[in-house]
């Protein structure tokens, strides 16, 4: 038996949710017209993805986001790039603002008033349509009778080990119903895994190589680790950045915001994280699972042939500039 019940919008108590007025990510999907104002609250992934689209297509766009830190999950640089990018396209981000409370205005042109605290106190805030995207939680409430036995852990995610089996032996459990991002990708791969598990192979999802990615315009796509987490864990590793200001492609197709991030370690050259804000980030981060997959060094890639012009080449250079060896900026001059 394999369980794959899926997530669900969380709720918070300040904004219930009626599905016309203040709708959560689903009803997002369902207005028949662009709001002239709209408030979203929670700058995280489905927040920033579904604010930026309405934001393109006319709306006036305030993000309302608990939080002090900008992507906390994401690497500072390329958080900061995103934040500055995302302002320029008249986002307004609003960070540490707590929501308090809501009302919802009768009449023929309804309307929602926000109230919030920030550092400069209590505001409101009126918005003709109210998104909260404060996040998912696994679908498992009402799941599994209490007599079947399946442990959940402290926030509702059903316990698997590395192959996704539960406590009980022949069960198990995949996507966002367990640990991990809650991401289609990584849903998609264990159920593979399962599935050929139970046809006895060894098939095993790779964990540390699971791509992130923010669906964003540009898009925001990251693996493995980021410098925070290796300043933390007191690695030493090399890092270098190739803007999309410097590629061709990208000035050709108007849309050269953004940069490639490769990080890799100081005494291996093996590739440690990548992370990428810009054009087709996705795809382009893709090439760096792929290599990382397979143990690829940054100097793997340095050798490797990439076609010109092409939005891969930034990938390229990236690596190159890993080792001060990058064609169309400058490289920095390396440490001895």
């Amino acid at each position: 038996m394999i369980l794959a019940a899926g997530s669900i919008p969380i709720e918070i108590p300040p904004t219930p949710l009626d599905q016309e007025t203040i709708v959560d990510s689903t009803g997002a999907l369902e207005f028949q017209e662009v709001p002239k104002r709209l408030g979203v609250i929670g700058a995280g992934v489905i927040g920033l993805e579904l604010g930026s689209v309405w934001a393109r297509l006319g709306a006036e766009v305030t993000v309302l986001e608990a939080l002090e830190d900008f992507l906390p999950a994401v690497d500072r640089q390329v958080a900061k790039e995103a934040l500055k990018i995302f302002t320029a396209q008249d986002l307004d981000i609003k960070l540490g603002a707590k929501v308090t409370g809501s009302k919802s205005s009768g009449g023929k042109k309804k309307t929602v008033t926000v109230e919030y605290t920030d550092s400069e106190g209590e505001q409101k805030a009126v918005f003709d349509k109210l998104i909260v995207a404060v996040g998912r939680k696994p679908y498992t409430k009402d799941l599994l009778d209490d007599s079947v036995g399946i442990e959940l852990d402290e926030r509702g995610f059903i316990k698997v080990n590395d192959q996704c089996e539960t406590n009980i032996s022949g069960v198990y459990a995949v996507g966002d119903v367990v640990r991990g991002p809650m991401l289609a990708h990584k849903g998609m791969e264990e159920g593979v895994m399962v599935a050929e598990r139970i046809a006895d192979k060894k098939t095993q999802v790779n964990y540390d190589l699971v791509p992130f990615v923010i669906y964003t315009h540009p898009e925001i796509a990251w693996v493995g680790k980021n410098e925070e987490q290796l300043k933390e864990a007191g690695v030493e590793y090399n890092v270098r950045n190739f803007p999309f200001a410097a590629s061709g492609r990208a000035h050709a197709a108007n849309d050269a915001e953004g940069l490639v991030k490769i990080i890799a370690d100081a005494r291996t050259d093996r590739i440690l994280g990548c992370h990428i804000i810009g054009p087709s980030a996705a795809d382009l981060l893709q090439q760096i699972v792929i290599a990382m997959e397979f143990s690829a060094s940054a100097e793997d890639i340095g050798l490797t042939m990439f076609s010109h012009p092409s939005l891969s080449e930034a990938v390229h250079e990236a690596a190159l500039s890993a080792n001060g060896h990058a064609i169309h900026i400058g490289n920095r001059k390396r440490r001895k």
